[in-house]
């Protein structure tokens, strides 16, 4: 999103969760936390998919996309936030809030479609295993995570350009980061075809994935109906997990992308003072849950990390 300033400051100020300094003390270190977690857990998956070869499965190239999303996701935030915790300016420059907001929404598009890839190649290899090494070869996996990162960027790219914001007096943002939808707030120009546009990228990127993995899974779930009761607990086990993180993910997305707009004054107040708290959940909690709950639950990752370390179980 290209951003323009009218007034003499061109920076904003992030007003962040509260000015108490012992809560915002407390929240640097759980957020710091979250964020050693985070990046320990996602860079050891990729790390171990790369090096064991028996992981070289299109399943587990998708897990490696997917860590890698989750790091370049909480890093656009966490480290600014940190800094803002312990300090008393919370100023960001026009430049540096528009690459926040850029890539934020590039990546939360890419990976809510990669979710919807990676609920498919479990649905083909559940419901139609005999036909997965034909339908999920590597070319055309390659083809679908090129086409994920490219749509994503062009969707994002494309109408920031042509639709520049133009904000005003005052520079305040009432959030922890430069968020598309907190930031639009200030603007002073028409933003009536951005609200448009917000809604139709989010219909792409939130719904139309969220249809596909919700679909995928139903069927996933009435197959897994048709194995033995012993494989059938750890397999429901398992989707429940899944879907968990999911709803969590996509539920957090919807409820700010598609939440009221500018213009819907009666509804602002109340809005604004739990978008942020909404926002932490799928920028900075999802990406933490992710290498748990669909890489270290699963059975070879936890053999391969045992093995590399030499863990007795």
């Amino acid at each position: 999103m290209a951003l323009t300033n009218q007034t003499i400051d061109s920076d904003l100020i992030l007003l962040g969760f509260t000015d108490s300094r012992k809560i915002n003390f407390l929240l640097f270190f759980i957020f710091l936390i979250i964020y050693v977690v985070t990046m320990y857990g996602n860079s050891l998956i990729i790390c171990i998919i790369l090096i064991s070869r028996h992981l070289h499965l299109p399943m587990y190239f998708f897990l490696t996309n997917l860590s890698f999303i989750d790091l370049c996701n909480i890093s656009c935030a966490v480290p600014k936030l940190l800094m803002d915790l312990i300090s008393t300016q919370r100023t960001i420059s026009l430049i540096a809030c528009s690459v926040q907001v850029f890539f934020l929404l590039w990546i939360g598009a890419n990976e809510c479609m990669l979710l919807a890839l990676m609920a498919y190649d479990r649905y083909v290899a559940i419901c139609h295993p005999l036909h997965y090494a034909m339908v999920i070869r590597w070319s055309v996996c390659y083809w679908l995570t090129a086409f994920v990162w490219t749509f994503s960027f062009l969707i994002v790219f494309l109408p920031s350009i042509a639709m520049p914001v133009t904000l005003c007096y005052p520079n305040e943002v009432n959030h922890f980061l430069c968020e598309a939808v907190a930031v639009i707030k200030l603007a002073c120009s028409n933003i009536r075809n951005n609200d448009i546009y917000i809604f139709f990228s989010g219909f792409i990127s939130l719904l139309f994935p969220f249809l596909i993995i919700i679909v995928s899974y139903i069927c996933i779930i009435f197959s897994i109906l048709k194995i033995s009761s012993a494989g059938r607990s750890k397999a429901f086990s398992t989707c429940t997990s899944h879907i968990t993180v999911v709803a969590l993910y996509f539920g957090s997305g919807m409820i700010t992308i598609l939440g009221p707009s500018k213009d819907a004054s009666s509804d602002q107040e109340k809005y604004v003072s739990v978008e942020k708290y909404v926002s932490v959940f799928y920028v900075i909690i999802s990406p933490m849950l992710n290498p748990f709950i669909y890489s270290l639950n699963n059975r070879d990752v936890k053999r391969t990390i045992v093995k590399l370390f030499h863990i007795k179980m």
